[in-house]
């Protein structure tokens, strides 16, 4: 795959289309400044700790979905970058309720981190079913990659000093992995499902279309109403943050501390 010259624009985008936007520059900094009053225990700890995993959170969600964007544009959609899909601008993507509104409430109801509705991209004009399956696999190991990163400094030993921080730390880590796990799962309509619809005969793409405008709800539905699912899921997801050297306790302490309304 060429991936052309640095910064890889195509002639006649302007700058504009690449730069990150104010909107996500303020999120960002509400993250850094929210961890910074969390670490020092600034006003109310529970407060902070909220504002710090809900900010980390949808920074993660503008990476997850930039990240869609970035291996689209790089593989033949230069539409996204019109789009405004490469500026990190949560305003900018197709579905805004579904990328943000909706997994910030369900992260508030149940500590789940759900995944969000993929930016639009024009598959026709994607080089290959590689590249095709390739864009739906970059917003989930994004995902994956943001919590192995935010683990780092328990794995490293690091994890002295303000509690409640890391505390703070390993449930915005969990939450990583509860979506990375949730958006790999091969169900039409989230990213999974979508990263084998290339490979699937027509008859099943048919088939997998019908179905997608489900998936979602499917998901949920099961997870929220299945205890027996539920208690698998969680299971998936300790079990993998054991491996990636997530304190288990640490992340019960940080989901207490971030429902600060209970």
């Amino acid at each position: 795959m060429s991936f052309g010259r640095s910064p890889g624009r195509v002639a006649g985008l302007p700058r504009e289309a690449f730069r990150p936007s104010p909107i996500f520059l303020g999120i960002l900094a509400l993250f850094g400044v929210s961890g910074w009053m969390t670490w020092t225990g600034f006003g109310n700890v529970r407060i902070d700790v909220f504002l710090f995993v809900v900010a980390g959170w949808v920074v993660s969600l503008c990476l997850h979905e930039y990240a869609h964007a970035l291996v689209a544009y790089k593989g033949g959609d230069h539409d996204v970058a019109h789009r405004g899909y490469l500026t990190l601008d949560p305003v900018k993507y197709t579905h805004p309720l579904l990328s943000f509104v909706l997994p910030v409430v369900f992260l508030m109801m149940g500590g789940i981190g759900l995944p969000g509705g993929a930016v639009w991209v024009n598959h026709s004009v994607i080089r290959s079913r590689a590249v095709d399956s390739l864009i739906s696999f970059a917003g989930p190991a994004t995902n994956l990659v943001f919590a192995v990163a935010l683990v780092l400094p328990f794995t490293l030993g690091l994890d002295g000093g303000n509690s409640a921080f890391w505390a703070a730390l390993a449930f915005l880590a969990f939450l990583q992995l509860t979506a990375s796990i949730l958006n790999f799962l091969p169900v039409p309509g989230i990213d999974g499902g979508n990263l084998l619809f290339p490979w699937l005969s027509p008859q099943w793409q048919r088939g997998f279309n019908h179905v997608a405008p489900y998936g979602m709800l499917l998901l949920i539905a099961l997870l929220f109403f299945s205890p027996v699912i539920n208690g698998w899921f969680f299971d998936v997801v300790y079990s993998l943050g054991d491996v990636i050297g997530l304190p288990s306790y640490l992340v019960s302490d940080g989901y207490q501390l971030f429902r600060f309304w209970s």
